[in-house]
């Protein structure tokens, strides 16, 4: 391999690939079905910009692995060649394990996390690679003795979270995302072993803190994106009851795989093969061709779900403090029974609530230390109590087809 490789990142500039192993990896077929999972899932019906992929964002988070495992470096911290390619691969490949849509049919298809299926890939991709990722895995794993490169791969600041924010805003443009990724590194320690940040660099991350409540409730959760989500859940929900019923429509093989039975751990357990055989070939595509094909349905509710995401005819979703009224929910029901002239059991599976938390920030996790001035260690709550008193956020939602609004 050419060990000058780079690709031109439009966040970062140019992402050097440091060895023939990492490189090999990213051409396996593996990763590369991650260019075909959007990172944000549906959120394009929103800001049409993001298009951006799983695919980018590990790269990226793989650049930022680099920074920062160089700061370390620069600060004297031991770090061999080998821990450093097996950091740069655990975070490479810690989002192989995404299904379709990323976050949005999250146990739809397959009820395992996504976290479990990353690592059965990695073991796969373990004995393909005749061992070269075994100390990868113990990082990812974080049953690596140096508990710091666990953490910069998953922790409540690693550089998966910078990634995202960073490369996420600039897909949307929302400016609100925006962190300061390049000083928060620069700011990277090791105390004990575990990773710290130095007290000068304390206002960076609150901007962090900031920056990704700001994103959950404009982007991620933004409610139109939410109301689009909620539908190819609905969509999904009744293709799995449709086919349970003996009805037939065009899939792809793979997809009808995970629709015709219901996939956990226990099947992943027993037939890893089969499972992941299917799994690494299910992508935004399968998904793509469902809603296709559910807009030719003649089920009402597969062909109004189907038509409603392949039109963008989104539902009104509305976001409260408290959960919808059963009476408005009941009345919303009897509109689309009067309207369309269904049962009410159908009518019903177009009327969705439910609740949605996020959590900015969590004292009960491993915090993020603050390293003082005086070398001493004390958790960011110490130094920021008006940042992180509130952690959990909630919004009741409540989604409905548009067509039953009054004008």
């Amino acid at each position: 391999m050419n060990q000058k490789k780079i690709l031109n990142d439009p966040v970062y500039g140019f992402i050097s690939i440091p060895s023939e192993t990492i490189y090999r990896i990213i051409e396996h077929p593996f990763f590369q079905r991650l260019r075909r999972i959007k990172q944000v899932g549906l959120t394009h019906y929103v800001y049409p910009g993001a298009l951006h992929t799983r695919f980018h964002h590990a790269l990226g988070a793989m650049h930022l692995m680099q920074e920062a495992l160089n700061v370390l470096r620069s600060k004297g911290v031991d770090i061999s060649n080998e821990e450093y390619e097996s950091a740069l691969i655990a975070i490479l490949l810690h989002d192989v394990g995404h299904g379709p849509y990323s976050h949005a049919l999250e146990h739809m298809l397959i009820d395992v996390h996504h976290e479990t299926l990353t690592l059965k890939l990695m073991e796969l991709l373990n004995e393909e690679f005749r061992g070269k990722l075994d100390l990868a895995i113990q990082v990812f794993k974080g049953t690596y003795h140096k508990k710091f490169l666990n953490q910069l791969v998953s922790s409540q600041l690693d550089v998966d979270r910078m990634d995202y924010l960073k490369r996420d805003s600039f897909f949307t443009g929302v400016a609100e995302g925006v962190i300061g990724h390049d000083r928060i590194i620069k700011m990277l320690s090791v105390y004990s072993g575990n990773l710290v940040v130095e007290e000068k660099g304390i206002y960076s991350i609150e901007k962090y803190l900031m920056a990704r409540r700001l994103m959950y409730w404009q982007v991620y959760l933004h409610k139109t994106v939410l109301s689009a989500e909620l539908m190819l859940q609905g969509l999904v929900r009744r293709a799995r009851f449709l086919f349970s019923t003996g009805q037939r429509f065009e899939m792809t093989s793979h997809l009808r795989y995970f629709l015709e039975q219901n996939i956990g751990d226990k099947e992943l357990d027993t037939k890893p093969d089969e499972v992941i055989g299917h799994f690494a070939r299910l992508d935004d595509i399968d998904i793509g061709l469902l809603i296709k094909s559910a807009s030719d349905s003649g089920d009402f509710v597969l062909n109004f779900l189907g038509t409603g995401l392949h039109d963008r005819r989104l539902f009104k979703c509305e976001l409260m403090d408290e959960p919808a009224a059963e009476g408005r929910v009941r009345d919303i029901t009897w509109r689309l029974v009067d309207r369309y002239g269904v049962p009410e059991s159908e009518a019903g599976e177009l009327v969705l609530t439910g609740i949605e938390t996020t959590e900015s920030y969590s004292e009960e996790d491993f915090e993020i230390q603050i390293m003082k001035k005086d070398g001493g260690v004390e958790p960011l709550s110490i130094f920021l109590p008006h940042t992180t008193n509130k952690k959990v956020f909630t919004k009741y939602y409540f989604c409905y087809p548009k067509q039953v609004l009054p004008y």
